[in-house]
C-alpha cells in the first residue's frame, strides 16, 4: 500500500509544496518562512512517524496568517488522499502529552465529517513573534480538509511554547495512532461501510 500524497497550492498569497508518507520514519524538511512553525510541524514528523515535506512562501509582510492557514489547507488535503479509502485503519486516536507544567490532549476520527473543538487558552498572546492564535486556524484547516474530527484540549500550562508544542506532539501521536493499520480491520471501520 502507498500511502503517501503531494500537493502543490499556489495563490496570490502562497506558494506551497507539501507531501507526506504515512508509513515514514518521522524525518521532515521545512521551509515554511516561519521558525517556529517549522519546529512544531516538525513535532508532528517525530512524533506521527510520518515523513513530511513543507515548503511555502508566502506574503509574510502582512503576516503569517495565509501561510499558515494555507499549509493547514496542504496538510488536510495530504492526510485525505494518502489515506485512501480508511479501509483496515484504525480510524481513532488519541494522545495525552505534557512538556513540563504543560500537559494537552487530542482526539482525532476519520470520519469523513469535519469538525474542530479547540479548548487552548494562552497567557499570552505571542510567542515571540508569532501570533498563537494562528495555531486554531491551522488545526480549523487541517480538520476541514482532512475531513477529520478533531478534539484538541489544553489541559494546563503556563507557558506558550509549552503549551503548543504539547498540542502539536498529541496531534502527531493521536494521527499516528488513527492512520495505524490494524490486521484484524479488513474493510471500512464502520458500521455504515463507508466513511
Amino acid at each position: 500500500m502507498n500511502r503517501q500524497a503531494n500537493i502543490e497550492r499556489t495563490t496570490r498569497e502562497t506558494d506551497i509544496r507539501l507531501s507526506i508518507n504515512l508509513d515514514g520514519t518521522g524525518t521532515s524538511e521545512l521551509n515554511s518562512g516561519i521558525p517556529f512553525l517549522d519546529h512544531m510541524l516538525e513535532q508532528i514528523a517525530r512524533h506521527g512517524l510520518v515523513d513530511l515535506n513543507v515548503y511555502a512562501k508566502g506574503d509574510l509582510e502582512i503576516d503569517a496568517h495565509h501561510t499558515v492557514e494555507d499549509i493547514g489547507i496542504c496538510l488536510g488535503e495530504v492526510l485525505r488522499e494518502a489515506i485512501g479509502d480508511k479501509a483496515g485503519i484504525v480510524r481513532y486516536g488519541h494522545a495525552y502529552v505534557p512538556l513540563d507544567e504543560a500537559l494537552s490532549r487530542v482526539v482525532l476520527d476519520f470520519s469523513g465529517r469535519p469538525d474542530l473543538e479547540y479548548h487552548v487558552s494562552f497567557p499570552k498572546e505571542m510567542v515571540g513573534t508569532f501570533d498563537v492564535d494562528l495555531f486554531k486556524e491551522f488545526f480549523q484547516a487541517v480538520a476541514n480538509h482532512a475531513r477529520i474530527s478533531l478534539h484538541i484540549d489544553s489541559l494546563r500550562g503556563k507557558n506558550n511554547h509549552h503549551i503548543i508544542e504539547t498540542v502539536f506532539k498529541a496531534f502527531g501521536r493521536a494521527l499516528r495512532m488513527a492512520v495505524e493499520n490494524d490486521p484484524r480491520q479488513s474493510g471500512i471501520p464502520s458500521t455504515k461501510g463507508a466513511l
